[in-house]
C-alpha cells in the first residue's frame, strides 16, 4: 500500500535540524538512517512536490549536497568590474539567407567549442511548445494519491515505456536531486541528427542510416521551489548518455554548462531549443564532438519545467563504435564498441556524476 504524503512529510520533517548546520556537517547521515529516509520518500507519490506543498522550510538531509559549490566572492569596490559572462551560441536553422553550408558550419563551431547551443528557426510553433510545457507542469503539480496518473505510472522498472519517479539514481547518489521526472519512450525522427551528421563532414543521412535516432526517450522534469537552494542541487553535474539531447525549457532558468572550468548560465531564449552533445556521440565521433558537463541549480523563487528528448534506441542490436570515416593514422580509435543498451545500463547503474561512464569505455 502506498503511504500517505502526510506520513512521509512528518518523517522527513523530523529529520530536519531545528537550527541550520554548518555546511561540512549537512550530510553526516548514517547509511541505515539515510536508507530509511530514501525509502520513505520513495513510498509516496507526492515526492519533492509533496514536500513543498506541505510547507517544509528546510531541506531534508537526503537532499543536502555534501560539498556545495559556492559562487566566487563578489569583487571589492576597489576592483574593476568583472567581464560579462559568456553565453552559448545561438544557431538559426532557417537563417543565413538559406545558406545550408553556413548553418552546418555554425553547428560545427558550436559543437566543437561548447558542446551546447540554442537553435531557433526550427519550425515548431510557439503554441505547440508552450502547450507541451504546460502539460508537463500540470502533471507534476497534480495530486499523487491512489488512482491518480502518478500512482498508475509510478515505477523504477527500466523496461517501462511510460513511468514517473523521483531521481533514477536515488539509492546511488550522495544527495538526492531536488526534482522529479515523467519518462516517455517515443519514436520520432529529429532533424538535428541530420544537421549534426553534416557538421561531422558526413552525408546528411549518415546518423539516421546507422540508427542513432531510432527511438526517443522524453523526460519531463519538474523542479519545485527549494527553501534552501544553497544546500541542494536541481540536477547533479553530469554529461548525457545518448547521441544528442534536445531540450525545451520554460523561462525560469537554472541550467548551467561547464565551459573553460566555469559555470555559465544558459539564459532561456523564448521559442528556442537547446541542443547538446551526448556521450555516445563523443564515442562514435572519436572525440571530434565532446559531451559537456552541465547541471541545474535549485531555486527558491518558482518551479522550473523542462522537456528533454534523447534520440536513442536501447533495444538496438547494432554495435556502435568509431565512425570509420573519422579514423586515420593521426586519429586512432579511442573507444571500444558498445551496444546502446549496454552503455545506457552502465550509465544508469553508477548514477549521475562528472562523466563517469564514458571513461570506462576508453581503450
Amino acid at each position: 500500500m502506498v503511504r500517505s504524503s502526510y506520513r512521509l512529510n512528518s518523517r522527513l520533517a523530523a529529520a530536519i535540524p531545528r537550527s541550520p548546520p554548518r555546511l561540512h556537517h549537512v550530510c553526516r547521515l548514517r547509511p541505515r538512517h539515510r536508507e530509511a529516509e530514501l525509502r520513505a520518500l520513495d513510498a509516496t507519490l507526492s515526492r519533492v512536490h509533496g514536500l513543498v506543498a506541505s510547507g517544509v522550510t528546510a531541506v531534508p538531509r537526503i537532499f543536502r549536497v555534501p560539498n556545495p559549490e559556492l559562487p566566487p566572492p563578489p569583487p571589492s569596490s576597489s576592483q574593476e568590474s568583472p567581464p560579462l559572462p559568456p553565453s552559448i551560441p545561438v544557431v538559426d536553422l532557417g537563417g543565413a539567407g538559406g545558406d545550408r553550408e553556413a548553418v552546418v558550419a555554425a553547428i560545427r563551431r558550436a559543437a566543437v567549442e561548447w558542446g551546447f547551443f540554442q537553435v531557433t528557426g526550427h519550425g515548431v510553433p510557439a503554441v505547440v511548445a508552450g502547450a507541451a510545457v504546460a502539460a508537463a507542469r500540470a502533471f507534476h503539480e497534480s495530486g499523487g494519491g491512489e488512482g491518480t496518473d502518478k500512482a498508475r505510472l509510478y515505477s523504477r522498472d527500466p523496461a517501462r515505456a511510460a513511468k514517473y519517479n523521483c531521481n533514477f539514481d536515488l539509492y546511488q547518489s550522495p544527495a538526492a536531486n531536488w526534482r522529479e521526472t515523467l519518462y516517455l519512450r517515443m519514436a520520432p525522427d529529429p532533424p538535428t541528427c541530420r544537421n549534426t551528421a553534416e557538421a561531422l563532414g558526413l552525408k546528411q543521412g549518415y546518423l539516421t542510416d546507422i540508427g542513432c535516432n531510432q527511438g526517443q526517450m522524453i523526460l519531463c522534469h519538474y523542479y519545485p521551489p527549494c527553501p534552501q537552494p544553497e544546500l541542494a542541487i536541481g540536477t547533479t553535474r553530469h554529461s548525457d548518455s545518448g547521441f544528442l539531447t534536445v531540450l525545451l525549457q520554460d523561462q525560469t532558468g537554472g541550467l548551467q554548462v561547464l565551459h573553460n572550468n566555469r559555470w555559465v548560465n544558459i539564459t532561456p531564449l523564448p521559442g528556442a531549443f537547446i541542443v547538446n552533445i551526448g556521450d555516445l556521440m563523443q564515442i562514435i565521433s572519436n572525440d571530434k564532438f565532446r559531451s559537456v558537463k552541465h547541471r541545474v541549480v535549485a531555486q527558491s523563487s518558482r518551479p522550473r519545467v523542462s522537456i528533454t528528448c534523447f534520440p536513442s534506441n536501447p533495444t538496438s542490436t547494432r554495435m556502435f563504435g568509431l565512425i570509420k570515416e573519422l579514423l586515420s593514422d593521426d586519429s586512432p580509435a579511442l573507444y571500444r564498441e558498445t551496444l546502446v543498451k549496454d552503455y545506457v545500463e552502465h550509465y544508469y547503474s553508477i548514477g549521475l556524476g562528472p562523466k563517469k561512464a564514458i571513461n570506462d569505455f576508453r581503450l
